[in-house]
């Protein structure tokens, strides 16, 4: 039990040196126009999530500025924590080959010493609902959130020091944990990309038909090849490949109507609102439950699309991972028949039908589209062979990107089941000296 284990301070546990605990710059010291287009990324609180990792969506600073600003520097292993907006996350910095990084004005940084502490287990100390609290305890709730004396506050938050070896140990297998969860989203986005990919070729740039026009050989499988003409012709849309057609969504999509009442809802169905959907992202690996609902939703199928109807939200759309309700602000959409489902994912995720969506969305203060709207959509229709012969080929890439999410869903549930106890000491590793070797490397 954490009874065993001494309780140290933030401020015992950091580095000796004077800069493993800062604060980011003042806002006078690192304006907007500081930006350049490459050079030393700076850490934002929008690249901090509820994940373990960094999100990609960097700016940058000159190493000029970053030289000018040292304190505000961070490097791997250094945690970093908003004081400002999102109070209670945290982040650690990876070992991806980036020299350094820089702290944003809004974020504050601990630099651990390693010589008595692991970063991962601190790491997930703050994770944890005590490391949140703590960080959350000092935290002004009136207007933006803020921490009134940010250093300050973080040097006297007390975690319990097991032995280094354990604290490797836990480290290790939370972070194992976090692994797959990581491999699974990253697999997830390389399968979406194909999938635009393969659908941007074929029906967008006509790849398959402009390569039999130019004599190409071995541009697809022969038998995929045999199903495309080989020249293009005018249209009202402008060159088609020839014997294809032009329609509008609607002739190859549907919005099921299937309404619910609140009071036809169970209690564990799942619950899908726009605020689970990511944007630009068809994987939807977050959802609720039915409980609590007090008004109308629609139903919806796995495997049918899920498109955000408001205009804040559009570019939300997503494959269902599950049978379930979602909020009335989405729209269901499902193909008339199985062999239009690769056609009709790519159309409607597409930033083309999100612009069209947003173009004819109507309201004032909340603009939204509907699915009469959507259903104008025009579009080049193939002939059924050609739709079937891609919804083949991405089939299965989406059933492996809806089995990485139930994957990750159960081994981050694990993950949060553990991680209070393992933290708290209630659940004791055992540490291999050969093993301890391997980590203390990592």
């Amino acid at each position: 039990m954490t009874g065993e284990w001494p309780t140290l301070t933030v401020n015992e546990i950091r580095d000796p040196g004077d800069r493993s605990i800062a604060i980011g710059p003042f806002g006078s010291r690192m304006k907007a126009d500081s930006y350049v287009e490459k050079g030393v990324p700076v850490i934002r609180g929008n690249n901090i999530s509820d994940t373990r990792d960094l999100t990609r969506e960097f700016v940058f600073v000159s190493d000029e500025t970053a030289d000018e600003l040292r304190s505000c520097n961070v490097y791997a292993h250094d945690l970093v924590f908003p004081h400002r907006g999102a109070i209670g996350q945290v982040a650690i910095v990876p070992s991806d080959g980036v020299e350094r990084y820089m702290l944003s004005t809004s974020l504050m940084k601990l630099t651990c010493d390693r010589s008595r502490i692991d970063p991962k287990f601190v790491f997930y100390f703050f994770r944890s609902a005590r490391g949140r609290h703590a960080l959350l305890q000092h935290a002004s709730t009136v207007g933006t959130p803020g921490i009134g004396q940010p250093l300050t506050s973080l040097r006297s938050i007390q975690l319990p020091v097991p032995p280094l070896p354990e604290q490797r140990a836990i480290g290790h297998i939370l972070g194992t944990l976090d692994d797959k969860i990581e491999l699974n989203r990253r697999l997830s986005e390389t399968l979406e990309a194909i999938a635009r990919a393969l659908f941007k070729s074929w029906f967008v740039d006509f790849d398959p038909v402009r390569a039999k026009a130019e004599g190409a050989t071995r541009v697809c499988p022969e038998a995929i090849a045999e199903l495309f003409p080989d020249r293009l012709v005018e249209s009202e849309v402008g060159d088609i490949p020839e014997g294809w057609g032009v329609g509008t969504l609607g002739d190859v999509a549907e919005h099921p109507r299937r309404g619910v009442r609140p009071d036809q809802i169970q209690l564990e169905t799942p619950y899908i609102a726009l605020e689970h959907m990511p944007k630009r992202c068809i994987a939807l690996s977050d959802w609720g439950a039915g409980h609590g609902l007090e008004s109308n939703k629609y139903r919806f199928n796995r495997g049918e699309i899920l498109f955000g109807k408001l205009r804040p939200y559009f570019h939300k759309v997503g494959v269902a991972p599950v049978d379930g309700i979602c909020s009335t602000d989405i729209v269901v959409v499902a193909p008339r028949a199985t062999e239009w489902f690769g056609f009709v994912l790519g159309h409607v995720s597409s930033t083309e039908f999100v612009d069209f969506a947003d173009a004819g969305s109507t309201g004032t203060k909340m603009p939204r589209t509907s699915w009469n709207e959507m259903a104008r959509y025009e579009v080049v229709l193939p002939p059924r062979s050609v739709a079937k012969a891609l919804s083949t080929l991405i089939r299965p890439a989406i059933s492996r990107l809806i089995a990485g999410i139930h994957e990750s869903r159960t081994l981050a549930a694990l993950r949060d089941e553990m991680l209070p106890r393992l933290i708290a000491g209630e659940v004791r590793v055992g540490t291999d000296e050969r093993d301890e070797r391997e980590r203390a490397r990592a």
